[in-house]
């Protein structure tokens, strides 16, 4: 008995990994994906509402402002589980600017600061099928 119950942990512990190395698998496409749109580092962007957000990767998300409007922003380290983090909000502690030297990624009780600001080509990352279905994901 004692070798069923070690062999069925073994089994979970396997799949577990497996689920996680796939995740990473699948952050790293997306943020390359991303990165193959992804213009010169900017010092803030504007944004009213954020839509929707998608995680490319442990310390980056990408952030839809508008239909068209994306940006990859890049955190600081150690930003512990924003990969598990079900909702983020970005601060903007200049009317409607958010700015890479005094806004956070907030998520949980977390706060990580926002060290990159990349603006994605958006509308040609869909003409060319790279922003089709998957790249949109909610969280």
């Amino acid at each position: 008995m004692r070798k069923l119950i070690l062999l069925a942990g073994c089994v979970l512990a396997a799949c577990s990994v497996s689920a996680l190395a796939d995740t990473r698998e699948t952050e790293a496409a997306n943020l390359a994906r991303f990165q193959k749109y992804a213009g010169a580092p900017v010092e803030n962007f504007t944004m009213w509402n954020m839509y929707q957000w998608q995680l490319l990767g442990p310390d980056t998300v990408a952030v839809w402002t508008g239909v068209n409007d994306v940006y990859m922003l890049k955190v600081e380290q150690p930003c512990i589980n924003l990969e598990n983090a079900k909702a983020i909000v970005v601060t903007s502690k200049m009317s409607h600017q958010v700015n890479r030297r005094l806004d956070f990624v907030s998520f949980g009780s977390q706060q990580c600061q926002i060290l990159e600001i990349r603006p994605i080509d958006y509308k040609t990352m869909v003409k060319t099928g790279d922003g089709d279905g998957d790249a949109i994901k909610k969280r």
